[in-house]
C-alpha cells in the first residue's frame, strides 16, 4: 500500500492497482481569498474506486472534485448530516446541497463501523471537530498495512481506544496548522485551536504507535486567509521538532511507499 499526499487534507491511497480518496478538494477558496482552483494541491494519479470524507466542511468536502475522480457508482462515505437547525450547520450545508447537486451516492457511516471495498478495510473512528459538526476520522487497512487519516480533528479522549484497536499504525496523517477560528456563528470565539497543533499532533502519533507521522492540513503558499482563520506560522518545523524520529514531512504530490519503506528499514523519516 501506498499513499500520497494532495494536498491540505487529500489524500491518495493504492493498493493492488486500485485507488481511494480522502478529503480530496480542489477548491480553498471557502478559507483563502482570491484562490486558483487547484493552486497548491495536487490531482489524483487515476479515477478511485471511493472517497471518504472526514466532515462537510468545503476544504474537505468538494463534490465537484469528487465527480471528476470517482468511477460511476463509487460511493463517498461521510459522517452524519450536522446537527440542529439551518443556523447551527451554516459550515456544512453548501457541501451537503453540493453532494444532492452531483448525484453523488453517499452513505452516511457512524463511529467504528467497516467497509470493505475492493482490497481496502475501512473503519470510520471517532474525531472531534473544532466547530461542533459532526466528524470522523479514517483507519485503512490493505496489504497488511494500516493507515490513518485525521481529517481537522481536535486533541481527544477516543486516541487511546483507537490505539488499543488499531495499532500499530505504518503511517498517520495528522492535521498541524493548530488553526484558532473566529466566525460569526461561534461566539464568543475561542483562543483554543479548533484543529491539532503540531506538538498534539506528535502526542497523537505517539499513543497511535505510528512508524511514519506526516503533518497535513496546513498552507505553504498562500498567505491571505480568509478573516478569522489563524494558522501556526511554521506548522512543519515545529512539528518535525516535537514528533522526532517520526515525523515525516510529506510534500504535495509525492508517494509514501509503505512496502518500500518496509524493506528498507534503515530509511530516515523526514
Amino acid at each position: 500500500m501506498r499513499a500520497r499526499r494532495l494536498g491540505w487534507a487529500g489524500l491518495e491511497i493504492e493498493a493492488s492497482d486500485e485507488r481511494l480518496v480522502i478529503d480530496y478538494v480542489q477548491d480553498l477558496s471557502p478559507l483563502f481569498t482570491g484562490w486558483k482552483s487547484g493552486e497548491g494541491l495536487a490531482t489524483p494519479s487515476g479515477k478511485a474506486m471511493a472517497a471518504l470524507v472526514t466532515h462537510l466542511h468545503r476544504d474537505h468536502t468538494d463534490a465537484a472534485a469528487l465527480a471528476e475522480v470517482l468511477t460511476p457508482g463509487a460511493p463517498v462515505l461521510r459522517p452524519p448530516p450536522g446537527y440542529g437547525d439551518d443556523a447551527d450547520n451554516v459550515t456544512t450545508l453548501p457541501a451537503e446541497r453540493e453532494l444532492t447537486l452531483h448525484r453523488l451516492p453517499a452513505e452516511v457511516v457512524e463511529p467504528w463501523s467497516a467497509r470493505e471495498i475492493g482490497p481496502f478495510r475501512l473503519t470510520a473512528v471517532p474525531a472531534v471537530d473544532g466547530l461542533g459538526d459532526p466528524q470522523l476520522n479514517w483507519v485503512v487497512e490493505a496489504a497488511g498495512q494500516r493507515i490513518f487519516h485525521g481529517g481537522d480533528t481536535m486533541f481527544h479522549g477516543y486516541w487511546w481506544l483507537i490505539a488499543r484497536r488499531f495499532s500499530p499504525f505504518d503511517a498517520v496523517f495528522l492535521p498541524a496548522n493548530g488553526a484558532v477560528v473566529d466566525a460569526p456563528h461561534l461566539q464568543p470565539p475561542s483562543p483554543v485551536p479548533a484543529a491539532l497543533d503540531p506538538r498534539q499532533a506528535a502526542a497523537v502519533a505517539d499513543i497511535l504507535d505510528a512508524r511514519y507521522a506526516v503533518p497535513m492540513h496546513y498552507e505553504t503558499e498562500q498567505s491571505d486567509k480568509v478573516a478569522g482563520y489563524v494558522e501556526i506560522s511554521d506548522p512543519e518545523a515545529e512539528f518535525r521538532a516535537h514528533a522526532g524520529r517520526r515525523a515525516h514531512v510529506l510534500p504535495v504530490g509525492e508517494w509514501l511507499d509503505l512496502a518500500q519503506a518496509t524493506e528498507n528499514s534503515g530509511v530516515t523519516a523526514g
